[in-house]
């Protein structure tokens, strides 16, 4: 078995789900991979089992009844992946904003001493492909607004692009977290940098998706900026419930 799961939640993604699992499996670096799918009307889940009639060492499914949202999502899939004996474990999106071959980036950065690598769009300039000026700026504000308000040094902390280590996934309460949609991965960050593990970016190249339709809303994002100000008051008043 390999040592590396990559979870790749999804919702109608039937357009990228094969391509993305080829692609992966075509790494030099063996990967298995969980597909956490909420019940995908567009037959996201029937591509993935008849896949995995070729692939039925490494890749796994995970059907869920409802659409809950993409925290919960791999809140399950941290889950699975701990209770399976996963040393490394990766979050990635199916579309292809997040390229496969980066995977062995962040596994080697793990290698290489850090607790939680973090694909980043910012820790060398905007490194953002195919998004419109105003996405940009929101989402760079959002890593500025959230660096300032948690103390993190991290230049891109809602980045969905990360591999953990095993014993960080263990050590957070990962049923006391709070948020499901942006805000989810910015709360992982900060409860692993609460927990003093080593946080290190690796630069990427982020791509918008080409086929299929973005998940991203305005409710999304109000999440995030309220979310992260009730998130840091909390941790200074229960940060042994982090």
């Amino acid at each position: 078995m390999t040592d590396s799961l990559v979870i790749i939640p999804t919702f109608n993604e039937i357009e990228n789900i094969e391509l993305i699992i080829e692609a992966v499996f075509a790494l030099e670096k063996e990967f298995s991979i969980l597909v956490v799918d909420d019940n995908s009307p567009d037959g996201t889940a029937a591509v993935v089992r008849t896949l995995q009639r070729k692939y039925e060492d490494r890749l796994f499914l995970e059907v869920r009844q409802e659409k809950f949202g993409l925290g919960t999502a791999y809140i399950h899939g941290f889950k699975w992946a701990v209770e399976r004996g996963y040393d490394y474990i990766f979050e990635m999106d199916a579309d292809f904003s997040h390229a496969p071959s980066d995977l062995i980036n962040l596994y080697q950065a793990c290698l290489n001493g850090a607790d939680v690598a973090i694909g980043s769009r910012y820790k060398k300039g905007i490194n953002v492909v195919n998004w419109p000026l105003h996405r940009i700026l929101l989402s760079y504000g959002a890593s500025f607004y959230v660096k300032l308000i948690t103390g993190m040094r991290v230049h891109d902390p809602t980045a969905g692009f990360v591999c953990y280590k095993r014993e960080v996934l263990e050590s957070i309460r990962l049923d006391s977290v709070k948020f499901i949609g942006y805000a989810f991965q910015i709360e992982m960050k900060f409860r692993a940098h609460l927990l003093n593990y080593k946080l290190v970016e690796v630069p990427i190249v982020f791509t918008d998706r080409i086929r299929g339709k973005s998940k991203m809303s305005t409710s999304i994002v109000g999440e995030a900026v309220f979310g992260v100000l009730q998130m840091k008051i909390r941790s200074l008043f229960q940060k042994n419930k982090f």
